[in-house]
């Protein structure tokens, strides 16, 4: 409930998931890296970049803030350009950093960094970073604050080095008590990702550069390896991979210059085949499977809450279909407390996506007991409260 009424604070990301890219020819760089126009980007303002392999699937994604003309950082994405630096030959160098990254969303967020950094951050656009000061950090830490969350609705990220990240998390939690701040788990987080609307890879699905056999005999490759579950075969990667036309992102891909995999994005521009929703999973066959526990023989998989099967679960994928043909896949399943409801991310075939279309997820693991649960598709994204981008803070 914290991000419908009230404020949390998440620490889920952490670590070397800073990389630098600087050079003369970091934009190009980016340019041939990303489905997205890089070209008209604001310093200080952050993009979301969509990076493709050679067949079209999303190799990795991530927030990149551009902080002069050649600097760019990339925050939190699977590490697919320090793979692509000798392929695109360009000048430029990667760094990595270890940094720490705060979320701070809900209604009350906007108060409580108010009440630690001072008056000014509600002057903050939607994707703008700027610095910061908190009091009783090192002053020699660079600290920025950014409009930017996973939540849906009002939300932003206080980010800087690793080694000011225990004493940061502790002024922004100390500041939001008598807010009533609670902390995020890594489990409920993928609660947020499906209410809210995004897609993500390690969460919802499995980003392909891990199929890439560089770097799977990379470090890289162990550390971000997934476990296939789900109904449909493990051998199966495809279904466990997305297209940006797949996850409802094919509105960032520019046709104003060249880049990796872009010959399969324009193809599949032209003949378009899924997309993303919601299914609402219905309560009588959710029931049955919980029940099944108290009768004799093969239970079926059970469904943890908040989130089943656990995260990282990006490599979860579920069959769906209409009156017994495949039409998409469902990634894994939440429970909304807020709507108390059990819903999941899904790519549907077009002609099923319509809200109130009637599909079935086969819930199980392939070669196990499996459910037929009816599913409903909902709204998407499903959270029905005003948009980051939207929410009015300029009210103290």
């Amino acid at each position: 409930m914290s991000w419908k009424d009230g404020v949390y604070l998440a620490a889920n990301l952490v670590g070397p998931i800073e990389y630098v890219i600087s050079g003369s020819e970091a934009q190009e760089f980016l340019s041939r890296l990303s489905i997205n126009d890089v070209w008209k980007w604001p310093i200080g303002r952050s993009k979301h970049l969509v990076m493709l392999d050679d067949q079209g699937l999303i190799a990795s994604h991530a927030l990149t803030v551009r902080d002069g003309e050649a600097r760019f950082r990339m925050l939190a994405g699977p590490p697919w350009p320090l793979f692509q630096v000798k392929r695109l030959n360009l000048d430029i160098t990667i760094e990595v950093n270890e940094i720490f990254i705060l979320q701070v969303a809900g209604p009350k967020s906007a108060e409580v960094l108010e009440k630690l950094f001072g008056e000014g951050i509600r002057d903050l656009a939607f994707l703008a970073a700027e610095p910061v000061t908190v009091p009783g950090v090192d002053g020699e830490a660079e600290i920025e604050l950014s409009r930017i969350s996973m939540s849906g609705n009002l939300g932003y990220e206080v980010r800087g080095p690793l080694a000011a990240g225990p004493a940061v998390y502790d002024a922004v939690y100390r500041a939001g008590l008598p807010l009533g701040i609670v902390r995020l788990g890594w489990r409920t987080y993928a609660v947020n990702h499906t209410e809210g609307g995004f897609p993500q890879s390690g969460v919802t699905w499995l980003a392909s550069m891990l199929l890439d056999p560089a770097v799977q005999r990379s470090s890289v490759g162990a550390l971000l390896a997934a476990e296939y579950t789900g109904s449909i075969d493990p051998a199966d990667t495809r279904a466990r991979t997305r297209t940006p036309h797949e996850v409802n992102w094919e509105w960032m891909g520019k046709s104003n210059h060249e880049f990796i995999g872009r010959e399969a994005f324009d193809a599949e521009s032209a003949a378009p085949r899924r997309k993303t929703v919601i299914l609402r999973w219905n309560p009588e066959d959710v029931t049955d499977i919980f029940a099944s526990y108290l009768q004799p023989g093969e239970p079926y998989k059970f469904i943890e809450f908040p989130v089943s099967p656990q995260q990282p679960a990006g490599g979860h994928a579920d069959l769906v279909t209409h009156e017994g043909v495949a039409v998409g896949v469902s990634s894994a399943v939440v429970y909304s407390y807020y709507y108390r409801e059990l819903i999941s991310q899904a790519t549907v075939d077009l002609e099923h996506s319509d809200i109130g279309a009637e599909l079935v997820v086969h819930w199980g693991d392939h070669g196990g007991r499996i459910k037929q649960v009816r599913a409903v598709v909902g709204p998407f994204p499903y959270l029905d409260l005003p948009r980051n981008a939207d929410s009015d803070v300029s009210a103290s």
